[in-house]
């Protein structure tokens, strides 16, 4: 176990792992439970995430209710050996009878305290300790080494819950709730504060900062959003400023994820923002890890590998992956309509794979480089759809707002805004709800929920991010000299 634990930490549980556990945990009687549980950390840039996955339930003669509740030495040892033999960390939880976040008795200081160093030495991972009231509100902390025999507990800034909405329970003295501004008077007055101070507090990722991207971009500055990442490798070409939010041509070269951080700074109503710019892939491991910091991705990308990866994010590391896409129709070389398309995806919905929106062979093409291979290219059919990358500004900003109310609709649970994939068609001009159907049989996405990179992980070199180092590297030089 690391002597130093990062700076943020956070826990994350899916929806059914929640359920289970807050039933035991919650009692009618109002008297408390423990219950120990296995996690799997997702190691993101600047930030652990507990990924807790696995409840193990006591057994008979495992604890004692008296009011209060305490276990017996047999629990702690099962639960320990079962953490060891999976590779997997271990949480100790247990329920208090009132509402909303919960600190710590000096009973729960000693009891987690008298484990933390028993627990780090057979997982070699910290003690995760969590604490859920009677609503459902959970707080969290690891105990981290200080000194040898020596631990000092650590809060964690969030727990977020991913079900058919986003549940986050924030930490308020690591991450306080925005303060009121006149700005947000309507914003506040649609979903209310309590959802807008849910919405601000969200670290937000936008995988591509393209012409979906930059669009979502200031819309979520607009709306208050205070915490952003923002993921792409690319600069501004002659090509993209007719649909490129913000750019000009005086932003020729420059990184786009420049550029999108400029104009969230410009339309940003929250008292302060924090932007992180990350000019790499996601496909690569600079990107991917800044990607596991987040809270929420929004999928603006339009190539197999990048799909691929963020939906390993979406289950893997139960993030979820606001996703979507644009199809112009041509016949006969004339324009005939257009359709966009934006779903949602994590446990419990059908995945980006089972949805096609990427096929894992295009995924294995794109990593072998051949996408960015003009002799490959060339060989394809016209109508390919690796060639299909027509689209205009009114698209791509019709796209954006359908993807952030797909945020709102995840994050306040307001409903009838998000239901399942939606499509928008053009021609006759129809919003489609295709409806909420799970992954197919034989689809691993469900077997992955909350696992971590325990089995694999998807990132690698990427072709394409580095030949734009190379072309911005070398219009660095030739402008210095």
């Amino acid at each position: 176990m690391p002597d130093t634990l990062p700076t943020e930490l956070s826990v994350a549980l899916s929806g059914v792992v929640d359920a289970a556990m807050a039933t035991h945990l919650i009692r009618e009687d109002q008297e408390e439970d423990v219950l120990f549980a296995l996690w799997t950390p997702s190691n993101g840039a600047t930030r652990l995430t507990a990924l807790v996955h696995t409840p193990l339930f006591p057994l008979d003669g495992d604890r004692q209710r008296h009011g209060n509740a305490s276990f017996n030495p047999q629990y702690l040892e099962r639960a320990c050996a079962e953490a060891a033999r999976e590779g997997c960390g271990l949480s100790f939880l247990h329920s208090h009878p009132g509402p909303g976040w919960q600190g710590m008795s000096r009973d729960d200081v000693r009891a987690e305290l008298r484990m933390a160093g028993a627990v780090a030495a057979l997982t070699d991972l910290p003690l995760l300790g969590m604490t859920v009231g009677n609503d459902g509100t959970w707080s969290a902390r690891m105990w981290e080494r200080t000194a040898p025999k020596e631990y000092q507990r650590r809060w964690c800034h969030s727990v977020r819950v991913l079900g058919e909405t986003l549940r986050v329970s924030f930490t308020d003295a690591l991450v306080p709730p925005p303060r009121w501004r006149e700005e947000f008077k309507r914003t506040v007055t649609v979903w209310g504060e309590e959802a807008h101070g849910t919405l601000a507090r969200l670290r937000v990722g936008i995988v591509g900062l393209g012409s979906v991207g930059s669009v979502v971009a200031e819309a979520l500055a607009r709306m208050g959003i205070e915490r952003f990442v923002l993921i792409d490798f690319d600069e501004v070409q002659r090509h993209n400023l007719d649909r490129l939010l913000g750019a000009t041509r005086r932003d020729l070269g420059k990184r786009k994820v420049d550029i999108a951080a400029r104009q969230i700074r410009r339309a940003a109503t929250a008292d302060k923002v924090d932007i992180l710019r990350v000019p790499h892939a996601v496909t690569e491991e600079e990107g991917y890890r800044a990607a596991m910091d987040c809270d929420v991705l929004f999928s603006c990308v339009d190539r197999p590998w990048p799909r691929q990866v963020l939906n390993h994010l979406a289950y893997g590391h139960l993030i979820p992956v606001i996703d979507g896409g644009i199809q112009v129709r041509f016949r006969r070389g004339r324009f005939t309509g257009a359709d966009w398309q934006v779903q949602t995806v994590g446990p419990g919905r059908r995945c980006l794979e089972c949805l096609q929106a990427f096929y894992p062979g295009d995924a294995a093409t794109e990593r072998e480089g051949k996408l960015d291979d003009p002799s490959y290219l060339a060989g394809l059919p016209a109508d390919h759809r690796f060639k299909r990358n027509e689209s205009v500004f009114p698209f791509s900003a019709n796209l954006a707002t359908l993807e952030v109310m797909h945020l709102v609709a995840l994050a306040t649970g307001t409903p009838g805004i998000e239901a399942g994939t939606q499509r928008f068609r053009t021609m006759p001009g129809i919003m489609e709800q295709l409806g909420e159907e799970l992954c197919g049989d034989g689809c691993d996405a469900a077997s992955l929920v909350g696992q971590g990179d325990r089995f694999f992980s998807l990132f690698g070199h990427d072709h394409s991010a580095a030949q734009a180092r190379t072309r911005q590297n070398s219009a660095t030089v030739v402008s210095s000299t």
